[in-house]
């Protein structure tokens, strides 16, 4: 296969994104641009490649030039590097360079952003979900619950819809977790299956420990309407929503099942629409090995399902790790557009890791194995899906540089970038109203109120029933027709009788009214 040949694969008629140039036999050809069609961008996608191969560039390269179409992008800002999307790039010898030798006419510029953290940990507008929003599925994964203990979380969210008791933060599922194991509870779950005190108490360690990691604020109100992902800036272009990761880097589960809980969300919410001219919003899934590492059965069927149908929906997903091993062959299968960067052999899993990745490439004209490990930084091999939807030529691509800037803005550029977004106030103060705990709580206070009470009763009428001192030999007044003074009931009678004690189990939360259904990943499918 020639220069030319590649180069026709590449060839489309409508609106495409500019990835490079062809590299061929060791060099640039400017000519034959390598680029991947605006409507091929919801077939999602993976970006691979060894740590400091120019992933992260590749990522702004193409945010960059969704937004100049008008389609919003989502990132995940993992290192900190990303924010400088919203500045202008920097000019200078090596940015002119590399243009010369790709083609590119090179102007620096920036775009708009908005910028998020989960939880308010870390510069950002706060991003937080419900518990009950999250869903069990997701939650176990946080949590890192065997299959067994996911089952009973689900059965402890099934009772929480059913009784209208919303899990608005992590202290409302403890709080339904203990009820659910004390002796007024455990009669609730007898029907169907119970919940074993061992499991309770292997959650509420779980939920203790995500607590103590500080991770608690990431559950709570107001919920994050994923929706302002889809938002366009007043000049037509796209918005970048860069959620900002480094404060919570060291949590890697769960920014990555955080990530799927904004992906499940949008799949939720929004209609479908087909095969659109361009995407609504394209979705970067960074450290995608997070996510499937130690995944259920469940959890991977859910998550190959959501990327399988939220095409349809015009959502498309780019997921990036090191190596397209890391991604399950059920999801791999679904990804039309790859840009593989450079991988390391010096070991002998990486040299399997760079066999097991050739094998997932169509059949080429290059030798990738040796092609894959000599790719410099900001080289990739690339294939995509043409219009008609068929894989393009494999082609070893140099990439174009970002116009924005390569780095990230000053603190204090990214602090008044947030503080000046009208989503700001909407979402900057954490609010915790009525929910589970509080409900909870006052039910079990009036319960021993009422015990009190009834205890109270209970002597008062044991006192007035003691009989008068009479003469001995001296018989009862009333004669043989009378009444004998009718038994006052048992304390734990009168306690377990109360219409307070009966509707502990029953009707707390009524006031939400009907149970609350599930969808993909067990997430609530009505806004909260």
């Amino acid at each position: 296969m020639s220069v030319s040949e590649i180069a026709a694969g590449y060839a489309f008629d409508g609106p495409a994104l500019d990835l490079g140039a062809l590299l061929w036999d060791g060099a640039c050809h400017p000519d034959a641009p390598v680029r991947v069609p605006l409507a091929a961008l919801n077939r999602h996608g993976l970006v691979a490649g060894a740590t400091g191969t120019g992933k992260t560039k590749t990522l702004q390269l193409i945010a960059e030039q969704l937004s100049a179409q008008g389609v919003p992008v989502f990132l995940a800002d993992v290192k900190g590097d990303v924010s400088g999307i919203s500045a202008p790039g920097q000019d200078g010898a090596k940015v002119r360079a590399r243009a010369a030798e790709v083609g590119q006419t090179w102007e620096a510029k920036g775009f708009p952003c908005a910028f998020y953290a989960l939880g308010g940990t870390g510069p950002g507008i706060p991003v937080r979900a419900t518990v009950t929003g999250f869903g069990p599925l997701l939650l176990s994964k946080v949590l890192q619950l065997n299959r067994t203990q996911e089952q009973s979380l689900g059965l402890i969210f099934h009772y929480a819809d059913a009784k209208g008791l919303e899990l608005v933060d992590l202290k409302d599922l403890r709080a339904v977790v203990a009820f659910l194991v004390s002796e007024t509870g455990k009669a609730e779950l007898r029907g169907i299956g119970g919940l074993s005190t061992v499991t309770a108490g292997v959650i509420l360690r779980a939920i203790t420990a995500l607590e103590q990691q500080g991770a608690g604020a990431f559950f709570g109100e107001p919920e994050f309407d994923t929706g302002e992902l889809l938002r366009t800036a007043d000049d037509g272009r796209g918005t970048v929503s860069v959620l900002e990761l480094p404060a919570v880097q060291d949590r890697p589960q769960l920014f990555s099942t955080f990530l799927m809980w904004l992906l499940a969300d949008l799949f939720h919410d929004l209609p479908e629409v087909g095969d659109p001219e361009k995407p609504k919003l394209v979705f970067f899934f960074d450290e995608a090995h997070l996510l499937f590492k130690d995944a259920s059965k469940a959890f991977l069927e859910s998550i190959t399902q959501t990327v399988r149908l939220i095409r349809s929906k015009g959502v498309g997903v780019f997921f990036v790790t090191q190596t397209p091993k890391d991604v399950p062959a059920d999801v791999l299968a679904q990804l039309g557009n790859r840009v593989q960067h450079a991988l390391r052999a010096f070991t002998p899993d990486d040299a399997k890791a760079l066999k097991a990745t050739v094998r997932t490439f169509p059949h080429s004209p290059y030798d990738l194995e040796e092609v894959l490990t000599g790719l410099g930084t900001g080289e990739a091999v690339v294939t995509v899906l043409s219009e008609t939807g068929a894989p393009t030529p494999v082609a070893a691509t140099r990439m174009r540089a970002p116009e924005s800037l390569m780095g990230p803005v000053a603190p204090d550029v990214l602090d008044a970038a947030v503080k000046a977004s009208p989503l700001y106030g909407r979402y900057a103060e954490a609010v915790d109203r009525e929910s589970a705990y509080e409900k909870l709580t006052a039910e079990q206070r009036a319960a021993e109120a009422a015990a009190e009470e009834a205890a109270a009763r209970a002597a008062a009428g044991q006192e007035a029933a003691k009989p008068a001192g009479r003469p001995a030999g001296t018989a009862a007044s009333g004669g043989t027709g009378a009444r004998a003074p009718e038994e006052e009931p048992s304390l734990v009678e009168q306690v377990v009788g109360s219409g307070i004690f009966r509707s502990l189990a029953r009707s707390v939360g009524t006031q939400l009214g009907r149970e609350i259904t599930r969808s993909l990943f067990g997430t609530a499918r009505r806004r909260r």
